[in-house]
């Protein structure tokens, strides 16, 4: 090849590279666009104050494509489908209770995103906020506002395979005082104390008490439900294949996602309720794969997210295994029940 065939060549890489580049850019752009433009037959979303301690309100992150996307919304409970007000607060995953909030959030940078717990108060205003090592997936607040919980993956970000890291944090909201991983508590497994350098948490769910939690506990490719003691620093196993627990308001069942053979690997769950006097579980009526942390809406019914057009839409479900899913909202995930 000579010389001038060489540049020619160079020349005309150097060129599909810019071509490349430029599409990339006015692609990024057409989407930035798209996101800031309200679609057509979405919900009807305005800006407006949004307090954690209004009568019975329904808040969570808006999905709507639109300039208050990702933004926490909130509609009157018994009008889930209605008009939306956004505050302006902007979430990943959020959850809220006695007037505070969890909010779990990414912060931008130059080279890569890191992530952040804010806790909230009654007007959503910031009042501590804490690292969070790697991609947020899980939050909840205890029943008084006393705690709040995340969960993270430091390693993978999905809970269908086995090939991931999870790490859940408390922190007590009053004094500040962090439990950065429940790593650090004391494991008793089958009535003995167990250590594993596999063991990895998630869920967290909170009872009224202050002290009790329920959580799932993963080690040697099992999950367990396990309750937790925050005074001792310890956790016990209950019994096994229960991700994700929800603690009902009367604090006597839990609703969990649980893995069932013959499913597929990428949607393996459904979604039971657990008596926790008895350990005996009813599955409840939704046959499509809920891999979501379901929130009580009352002690009659459970709310949770599966996948929409705008990214994922809420439906509802008895707790007793009885009716069929419907759903509530779309656009919308990570819902808490306030006022």
């Amino acid at each position: 090849m000579t010389v001038r065939h060489r540049v020619l060549v160079l020349v005309a890489a150097v060129a599909v590279l810019a071509a490349v580049a430029v599409g990339s850019v006015l692609h990024a752009s057409a989407r930035a666009e798209r996101r800031d433009r309200t679609q057509a037959g979405g919900p009807t979303v305005t800006p407006g104050p949004v307090t954690l301690n209004a009568a019975r309100r329904m808040v969570f992150r808006n999905m709507a494509w639109g300039p208050h996307r990702d933004e926490l919304t909130t509609v009157p409970a018994s009008d889930p489908a209605g008009p939306r007000t956004s505050s302006g607060v902007t979430c990943l995953r959020f959850h809220a209770a006695a007037g505070t909030g969890v909010c779990l959030r990414a912060v931008h940078g130059p080279v890569s995103d890191t992530y952040r717990a804010l806790v909230l108060d009654a007007h959503l205003k910031e009042t501590a906020h804490y690292d969070v090592p790697g991609i947020p997936s899980r939050a909840r607040v205890s029943p008084t506002g006393h705690f709040a919980t995340w969960t993270a993956f430091v390693g993978g970000d999905s809970y269908a395979g086995t090939n991931f890291s999870t790490r859940a944090a408390i922190v007590d909201t009053r004094t500040g005082r962090l439990i950065p991983s429940l790593e650090a508590f004391r494991i008793v497994k089958d009535g003995r104390a167990y250590r594993a350098a596999d063991a990895n948490f998630w869920g967290v769910t909170f009872a009224a008490d202050d002290r009790t939690f329920y959580a799932t506990l993963a080690t040697k490719g099992k999950t367990y439900l396990v309750r937790g003691d925050l005074r001792t620093r310890t956790v016990t196993t209950l019994r096994t294949n229960v991700e994700c627990p929800s603690l009902s308001p009367d604090g006597t069942r839990v609703a969990f996602k649980k893995r069932v053979p013959g499913l597929s690997a990428d949607a393996p769950w459904r979604l039971y309720v657990l008596d926790l006097r008895t350990l005996r579980e009813r599955p409840l009526a939704e046959p499509r794969s809920v891999d979501d942390q379901a929130v009580w809406r009352d002690d009659h019914t459970l709310v949770y997210a599966l996948p929409g057009d705008y990214g994922a839409d809420l439906y509802e479900i008895p707790s007793d295994g009885t009716g069929t899913p419907h759903r509530i909202s779309t656009a919308a995930v990570s819902p808490a029940y306030v006022g």
